[in-house]
């Protein structure tokens, strides 16, 4: 269960620890291994006022604003194929918990990842549940799509990490339950905005760092805030008096 004090959005139990140090930077890894994550736990911020939003109603489908110091970037999410994982990412984005959060792992021409840590190296853990695969849904780990992280080896344990893809990364997708490289992983948007500002992160220069190895921009990118798009209300003519 959450509170709200001063201002925060805090859950029991939750705790902060500093990341790893800078090590050296390193060649481009296998993607089955960059995307394999550990779990440690940070309290996380609330959201601001656009996260709790005005008395609009939301987008439909819904639709994910990620304002970034590299600039905007928009999700249009996919209830209809993945809706445990878009209600999931829709909680924790209306909570604030991707806020001040940085994009940790950048893998060019492949992929950039976000959902774990601030700039800080401070990680942040959600006490969510995993979320059971739902990368059998019929969509594609294509460029530009929105896909759920997971631990390597285990397919049913996403939680808040996602990833964009940058490339067609269709070794990615699901093929069979036999495997874990067939489980693949949950797609479940695609960016509709900002796709040159994706490309952007996924140009920069990178530190490799810790364990599990993340890819660090050189230069942090950080998600200042994350909200739901609301549709702006529409001007109505009225017939003029008789």
């Amino acid at each position: 269960m959450s509170t709200r004090r001063n201002g925060r959005l805090t859950f029991a139990g939750l705790t902060r620890l500093k990341g790893n140090s800078r090590v050296s930077v390193g060649p481009k890894t296998s993607l089955p291994l960059a995307l394999a994550l550990s779990i440690t736990a940070c309290a996380f911020p609330s959201g601001n006022e656009q996260n709790d939003g005005p008395d609009l109603p939301e987008k439909d489908p819904p639709t994910v604003v990620l304002e970034t110091t590299m600039g905007r970037i928009v999700l249009e999410l996919r209830p209809n194929r993945a809706p445990n994982t878009v209600n999931h990412f829709l909680r924790h984005v209306r909570a604030g918990f991707y806020d001040k959060l940085a994009f940790h792992r950048v893998i060019p021409e492949t992929l950039v990842q976000a959902g774990r840590m601030t700039k800080e190296r401070h990680v942040r853990r959600s006490p969510a549940p995993d979320l059971a695969s739902e990368a059998n849904n019929g969509l594609s780990n294509r460029r530009g799509s929105v896909a759920m992280a997971r631990v390597a080896g285990r397919p049913h344990t996403a939680k808040t990490q996602f990833f964009i893809n940058l490339a067609h990364n269709t070794v990615l997708d699901f093929t069979d339950k036999e495997t874990d490289r067939g489980w693949g992983y949950t797609v479940f948007g695609r960016v509709v905005e900002g796709m040159s500002v994706v490309d952007l992160i996924g140009a920069m220069s990178v530190v490799e760092e810790g364990k599990p190895r993340e890819f660090w921009p050189l230069v942090p990118v950080v998600i200042d805030t994350a909200y739901l798009m609301r549709v702006e209300p529409t001007a109505v003519d009225m017939e003029p008096d008789r």
